[in-house]
């Protein structure tokens, strides 16, 4: 997780969640000090810039299975880029607004509580017809 300073208050409760559930938290520093000001367990990562190991070593390393990554501004473009193409590349979802990190959380709820069986979209077309 990398959110811009004005996403990380919208935050709190997802990563509340995927807490609860177990699952390893990587914060760029930014983040994890939000994090971490909420009780909320995580290891900070380095952006590319950073020095190493970061997050295009996590990345490679099969590491990370969601990447929630908000804008920051122009600093942050190199880096942004290259993590979503890399995330492209392995097949990693990437996430770059509140709204779609919210989305997939509930989605990864779903499934997890027996609500939701993943169908083809043509399956979705038949029921709407």
């Amino acid at each position: 997780m990398s959110l811009a300073e004005k996403d990380r208050k919208n935050l709190i409760p997802l990563a509340k969640k995927i807490d609860a559930w177990g699952i390893t938290i990587y914060a760029t520093e930014g983040t994890s000090k939000v994090l971490n000001d909420n009780n909320i367990k995580n290891t900070v990562i380095k952006k590319l810039h950073e020095g190493r190991p970061n997050i295009a070593d996590a990345i490679v390393k099969n590491e990370l299975q969601l990447i929630i990554n908000t804008p920051i501004g122009k600093d942050s473009k190199f880096d942004d880029s290259y993590i979503r193409m890399m995330a492209i590349q392995r097949k990693i979802p990437y996430v770059t607004s509140i709204a779609a990190a919210e989305a997939s959380i509930q989605g990864i709820e779903a499934v997890k509580n027996g609500m939701y069986t993943p169908k083809s979209l043509q399956e979705y077309h038949q029921a709407l017809l």
